[in-house]
């Protein structure tokens, strides 16, 4: 195990493509495997992409970008405007509360920053908002797509841990609205104090709020109908994928005739290239999912923690510790295929509900692509306003502090997390 660690990380640090780095280092087991043939490698590459559940990425992505070009994301934008505008941190507040909403539509945290620095980036700035702020404020409010469902992260960690993706989808809900509260409350704090406030501007008047919720109608209550379907059985999570691409076609053509073929040609593009890159890290990753698991891993790693706490509590909050500090360093999707079959055993030998666990996981993995040293969300924000990376570093600091506060609440009260898939599932 130790060659394969080696191995993966001198390809990351000389620049190797993440799929190359993961798919190198896995062919260095079965090379360096006295009783492991070569074929068997090959063999779980291909037995990986041949998985039901992992239609639903694809499914999702193609979505995500054909409701982008349907008009949705402006429609989102201009409810969020509307409802959260006249707050202290105006702007900001409009970037967290779309997230919230762009959550339930694109799965994607780099792909949700990298649109609202285009659309909400250069308005701040120009309303005196400074470029630290609010490229810290775009970054970190996209971390809310890691846990509103359809989140692409909780797919792949249902499908690599055999946890329910249906039971994860609702987990995530709370948390996600939770964070919102976290990170608008801190946008407000460290807004009244820069004085970024907006004197001439007044909360809307219900009429206003009544035809932008109208407008965004579409938009609002698509991730109401994916948890309703595959609560009701109506769809799998893998079909309800194949459902949210029909359901984006409908919403272009017919209600807001906005989606033409130029339009759906582009998100082909776009969905392509982000699905081939995710599908070439997951079948790569099929041969490191094996070796990690014959060559015991979970059991050892287990056995280290286990043998020095007890407390259930206390091992999960180390293994999260360990988690972040990945996550600074290893894109979010790779943990998530590694690691996953090394913790999940662990945490439900000591009676920790792997759905909670997954929540946890899941948002301080992504936490790290909005982190130094390779944060992918920091560093495309921060390209697309020519932000100083220093600049957002420090003022990012406050909604680390907030993000990090609300993962403890949840580690110590799971009911938050649970409650809601309890209640529709059963216990």
């Amino acid at each position: 195990m130790a060659a394969i660690g080696i191995v993966f990380l001198v390809l990351l640090v000389v620049g190797a493509p993440v799929a190359f780095a993961i798919g190198i280092s896995g062919f260095v087991f079965f090379l360096n495997s006295p009783i492991m043939p070569l074929s068997i490698g090959v063999q779980k590459i291909a037995s990986v992409s041949q998985s039901f559940p992992l239609l639903a990425v694809p499914f999702f992505v193609f979505a995500g970008h054909l409701m982008n070009e349907s008009g949705i994301t402006d429609r989102l934008f201009k409810f969020a405007n509307v409802t959260v505008s006249w707050m202290a941190g105006g702007l900001a507040q409009v970037s967290i509360i779309l997230s919230t909403l762009m959550g339930g539509v694109s799965g994607s945290a780099v792909a949700d920053a990298a649109m609202e620095a285009r659309i909400l980036g250069p308005q701040m700035l120009s309303r005196g908002y400074s470029k630290g702020y609010t490229a810290s404020v775009i970054a970190l409010s996209s971390l809310i797509t890691a846990t509103i469902p359809p989140s692409i992260g909780l797919i792949l960690y249902g499908y690599v841990g055999q946890v329910s993706i249906g039971r994860l989808f609702l987990a995530g809900i709370v948390p996600g609205i939770l964070m919102m509260a976290f990170l608008m409350l801190t946008a407000w704090l460290v807004a009244r104090r820069r004085n970024y406030v907006s004197t001439d501007v007044e909360p809307p008047s219900l009429k206003r709020v009544l035809e932008a919720t109208w407008e965004a109608k579409w938009a609002l209550l698509f991730p109401i109908l994916l948890i309703v379907s595959i609560r009701g059985g109506l769809f799998t999570p893998s079909e309800v994928g194949a459902f949210a691409v029909v359901y984006a076609f409908l919403i272009g053509f017919l209600a807001h005739r906005e989606l033409n073929l130029e339009k759906v040609k582009k998100a082909i593009g776009d969905a392509i290239s982000d699905i081939g890159m995710i599908m070439l890290i997951i079948v790569m990753s099929g041969m490191i999912g094996f070796a990690i698991i014959f060559l015991q891993v979970p059991q050892q790693i287990a056995g280290t923690l286990l043998g020095g706490v007890t407390v259930p509590v206390a091992i999960v909050a180390i293994i999260l510790t360990m988690l972040f500090v990945a996550g600074l360093f290893i894109e979010s999707t790779v943990l998530v295929l590694l690691l996953t079959p090394i913790f999940v055993p662990i945490i439900q030998q000591v009676g920790v509900d792997p759905v909670h666990f997954g929540i946890l996981m899941m948002t301080l993995v992504t936490l790290g692509s909005m982190t130094p040293p390779v944060g992918v969300a920091m560093y495309t924000v921060c390209s697309l306003l020519d932000c100083k990376v220093e600049d957002y570093v420090r003022e990012s600091i406050p909604f680390i502090v907030a993000i990090l506060a609300l993962v403890a609440v949840l580690l110590f009260a799971p009911d938050l997390v649970l409650f809601l898939p309890r209640m529709a599932f059963g216990s």
